[in-house]
């Protein structure tokens, strides 16, 4: 299988099924796959809070470590996979939505 290389353009909040939300920075695949998910039932929500972010050095950065650690689920996903981040790249997605005005 090729590997994918996503291009992220988009904020979404996600609510888990126990109420708790995050922040994701992701695509329309992203986002189609969440609204699938949800659904399914293994996500409650997903919203795209702004569409079209600037390709910052930031953005290209959790890009980055998105391609290299995770691959877009696919239309049979049998559960929800969050992307889990590191401490750096927490701030990394902290920085983007504050460059966006979000959160």
């Amino acid at each position: 299988m090729e590997k994918q290389h996503e291009v992220l353009t988009l904020i979404e909040e996600i609510t888990r099924n126990d109420g708790s939300k995050y922040y994701e920075i992701g695509n329309m695949v992203h986002n189609g796959r969440a609204e699938l998910a949800a659904e399914r039932g293994y996500i409650k929500e997903v919203r795209i809070l702004q569409l079209n972010i600037p390709h910052s050095k930031n953005v290209i950065k959790y890009e980055d470590f998105i391609n290299s650690h995770y691959q877009m689920q696919d239309e049979s996903m049998d559960h929800w996979e969050e992307w889990k981040r590191t401490p750096e790249m927490d701030k990394v997605v902290t920085a983007i939505l504050n460059e966006n005005h979000v959160g």
